[in-house]
């Protein structure tokens, strides 16, 4: 049994008094069923984040009627907002290096309906993985990365996103520092998995970092890309405990199931807009 038509509203805004009562009247006043509310008070920055599931058949107008309608109250409360429709499936651009696990954790996902997405391309700066992806009647893009061309590369990475139409772009395992024009021209759009529990072990070889120190627990970190290397909002971790008895090549493999586990979350999260993001900190209504 599919799940019915819902409208998500999510906002953030100045705390104050009345936030909720003046969502909710507006949403009774239009028969508006709520199926899922929260609602979150950041004392130390005064701010106010809610998220309401609304079903779309319980209102007698559509989802431009009700951003229409809305509007005025998000003007009074000075609301960062936005309302989406889960009959719209959001377009994933994937990009991708030679680590294949979070890319075949992606795409079973996305066969078995648990995510509910279309993809409509992947794009990798190796071949490797064409056959597989094209295999899946996915198109895919091979959009080679050097140090004399990222510039062109880069810019050729954002004309695919926007020719695809895509509404968010995840990393998975895709080995290359994005340009700061690309990551400021999507913020909170793109997604990466990082294989190490931020901020700890940023950049190169995260696993073999910890090794070193001999750390007893490592991880995997989801989370917002921006111009400065792994210092995105998170958005979702996870960690396992290591011992002494463990190489690196057995932390890579630990991590592996992790960071597929870990970006599937995150990316869900996302997709049904439960991450609101001020600053450099999210919140997430799992």
């Amino acid at each position: 049994m599919s799940n019915p038509r819902r409208y998500t509203l999510s906002l953030s805004c100045p705390d104050r008094v009345g936030i909720v009562a003046a969502v909710s009247a507006f949403l009774a006043q239009h028969k508006g069923w709520i199926t899922e509310a929260n609602h979150h008070a950041d004392a130390e920055a005064g701010r106010f984040f809610m998220r309401q599931e609304i079903l779309a058949d319980s209102l007698p107008f559509g989802i431009e009627a009700l951003r229409d309608k809305f509007a005025p109250i998000a003007a009074e409360f000075q609301m960062d907002w936005r309302i989406s429709d889960s009959a719209r499936k959001k377009r994933v651009v994937i990009l991708v290096s030679k680590q294949e696990h979070c890319l075949y954790d992606l795409l079973a996902r996305w066969q078995a309906d648990e995510l509910n997405i279309e993809i409509p391309c992947v794009i990798s700066n190796h071949e490797t993985f064409r056959g597989f992806v094209e295999w899946h009647g996915i198109p895919f893009h091979h959009v080679p990365v050097t140090a004399e061309n990222k510039p062109a590369a880069y810019a050729k990475v954002a004309d695919l996103f926007r020719e695809a139409e895509g509404d968010v772009m995840v990393l998975a395992r895709y080995m290359q520092i994005l340009s700061p024009e690309l990551c400021d021209d999507y913020p909170g759009q793109i997604i990466n998995i990082h294989h190490s529990f931020l901020p700890s072990f940023v950049g190169a070889k995260p696993y073999h970092q910890p090794y070193t120190k001999g750390v007893k627990l490592i991880g995997a970190t989801c989370h917002y890309v921006t111009s400065e290397l792994d210092q995105g909002p998170i958005i979702e971790q996870d960690v396992i405990r290591v011992d002494h008895s463990d190489a690196p090549d057995d932390l890579v493999r630990y991590g592996k199931d992790i960071e597929k586990a870990v970006l599937a979350r995150g990316l869900r999260y996302h997709l049904e807009d439960r991450v609101l993001v001020h600053g450099n900190k999210t919140v997430v209504f799992r």
